[in-house]
């Protein structure tokens, strides 16, 4: 069998299965967003922090109490660190230096877990379970509760409320992450994947990204992690080795627990509004822009234009030979079209054009499928964007699911996707003018790739990183912090904010010249947006890094 038609299977059966989960799990995660009752542990969470489940909150107040939540995790993992030395598993560690630890804490509960240290070396037993496993979890949580809150706003007619913000947190947690972890753990056990406490274990769940996190069973932060963070794991080299990703079999695994939650969730808003067909118009636009990805990472990869890679026929250079050229480039694929940011293999040891690609995909707002939630709630504002784009076409107001899109719907959209090109342009930029640019082993388009890779990693909340770059600095470890709380909550406020305004509509009732917005033309025209804007956003700084090394 041929490496082009082994990758060609491994990537059909990851489709296949996708499919067949999609229904069943987006009836589960639907269930988690409409139910009313609680159960017994839930209630007992409920009365320990003093959330009265029956109320429900306006756009503003959920903003505040996701704000709130956040803002007391950050200076909660924060003091952890630098009060390591004192606490109970600190493994005799030295406190977190002041800059590492602002931008560890700010990391996690992004949900980002970009890492600058090695796990086993700086961060004790506890501080990695109590500390950043546990945002793990919750941070994810946070990210899919939004997205509920932006769905329930497309649902709700004449109300100014979203839900409960405290009611979703708990319940996403102990229903749907929680479950599908252990779930996750038990067959990757099965797989291979080691289980023990030593101070190079990792963590990895159905959030961001990173670098490192020790500290906890693999088997079961592995399962964690794959479901949307990601970790630096045994030596730092993450899913690459065979502690973590043994198999072919733990590879094809992993890549879809990365993937399972994401493209669940467009059947929830389907069945939310009431016409399924929009949550199958969602997951189209999610499938297409992710297996152009992958096919073109592959092609990119498996061609190995370069010097190096055809003189030696294959571009292996950074990859496991377990998993060869195709099986790494389609989990490249799958952890930067997601907030997870783990890595089976090194992109910066990538061919020029196949290392363009995980860059691309996080460009692209990170919406195919996307992080567990963020992915939804990026990609129904782009969806907002295109209607009203097709109504400036034949001068009329647009509307999406019988919501009219006014000025301040699309200025909430307009300013939601200029956040993150400004932090990764900005930082770029700043990088280079301070001076902080400086690679390890490269120069030219491949040093600018990295330093580019980084900013846009973080402001993305993706975690993965390019490599070749020192970051281990006070400069670097505050800004890309700054990016990454900035590029997390700034979105998440306009997100709310367009979901209360439209949640307070009377829905329009569709008539000749409404759009349809669950037929293949949408589809291909959110396709169309999405593209074209990264294209007008990034092509220049593609041209003066990747691009210019490939051709």
């Amino acid at each position: 069998m041929t490496p082009t038609t082994a990758g060609a299977l491994f990537v059909g059966s990851l489709v296949v299965v996708l499919v067949a989960v999609h229904r069943p799990l987006g009836d589960h995660l639907y269930a988690v967003v409409s139910g009313r009752r609680s159960s017994r542990v839930e209630r007992g969470v409920f009365r320990l922090v003093g959330v009265d489940p029956a109320t429900e909150q306006t756009w503003g107040v959920y903003a505040r109490s996701v704000l709130a939540f956040s803002a007391v995790s950050v200076l909660f993992l924060y003091g952890f660190q630098r009060l390591q030395q004192h606490l109970w598993l600190s493994l005799g560690f030295d406190p977190v230096v002041p800059h590492g630890a602002w931008n560890t804490a700010v990391s996690f509960v992004t949900n980002t877990n970009w890492q600058w240290y090695a796990g086993e070396a700086t961060m004790g037993h506890l501080v990695q379970m109590a500390g950043l496993a546990v945002q793990n979890f919750v941070s994810a949580a946070v990210g899919i509760a939004v997205a509920f809150a932006l769905v329930r706003g497309f649902a709700r007619s004449r109300s100014s409320e979203l839900g409960n913000f405290w009611v979703d947190l708990i319940r996403i947690t102990l229903r749907i992450l929680l479950p599908i972890s252990v779930l996750g753990a038990l067959a990757l056990m099965a797989g291979g994947v080691v289980q023990n406490l030593s101070a190079g274990t990792e963590v990895t769940t159905l959030t961001g990204g990173g670098q490192t996190i020790p500290g906890g069973p693999v088997a079961g932060q592995e399962a964690i992690k794959q479901l949307g963070t990601n970790g630096g794991g045994f030596y730092n080299v993450n899913s690459a080795h065979p502690f973590e990703n043994p198999t072919t079999w733990t590879n094809w695994l992993q890549i879809l627990l990365v993937l399972l939650i994401p493209f669940s969730l467009p059947r929830v808003f389907g069945r939310m509004v009431g016409q399924l067909r929009q949550g199958h118009a969602i997951a189209a636009v999610m499938a297409i822009l992710a297996l152009v990805s992958v096919t073109l990472t592959n092609v990119f990869e498996l061609t190995g234009d370069g010097t190096v890679p055809q003189a030696v026929g294959a571009a292996l250079e950074g990859k496991e030979v377990r998993f060869g050229v195709s099986d790494s480039a389609t989990f490249a694929a799958a952890t930067t079209l997601t907030s997870t940011g783990a890595v089976n293999s090194f992109h910066d040891s990538y061919t020029a054009l196949g290392g363009m690609m995980p860059l691309v995909n996080m460009m692209l707002g990170e919406v195919a499928p996307g992080g567990v939630g963020a992915g939804l709630y990026g990609l129904l504002v782009l969806a907002v964007t295109t209607v009203f784009v097709a109504g400036l076409m034949v001068g009329r107001t647009p509307e999406y699911v019988g919501k009219r899109i006014g000025s301040r719907e699309i200025t909430y959209a307009s300013l939601y996707f200029l956040v993150t090109p400004t932090l990764v342009l900005a930082g770029t930029a700043a990088a280079f003018a301070t001076g902080n640019h400086t690679t390890a082993l490269n120069a030219g388009p491949h040093g600018f790739t990295e330093v580019l890779y980084a900013f846009t990693s973080a402001s993305n909340n993706n975690g993965s990183a390019f490599a070749g770059l020192t970051v281990n600095t006070p400069w670097w470890n505050t800004t890309l912090g700054l990016c990454m709380l900035l590029g997390r909550f700034l979105p998440i406020v306009l997100v709310l904010a367009l979901a209360g305004s439209l949640a307070r509509q009377q829905p329009t009732p569709a008539s000749a010249g409404t759009l349809p917005t669950h037929r293949p033309l949408f589809v291909g025209m959110v396709v169309g947006v999405t593209v074209i804007l990264v294209a007008l956003t990034f092509l220049p700084a593609l041209a003066l890094g990747p691009l210019a090394e490939g051709l």
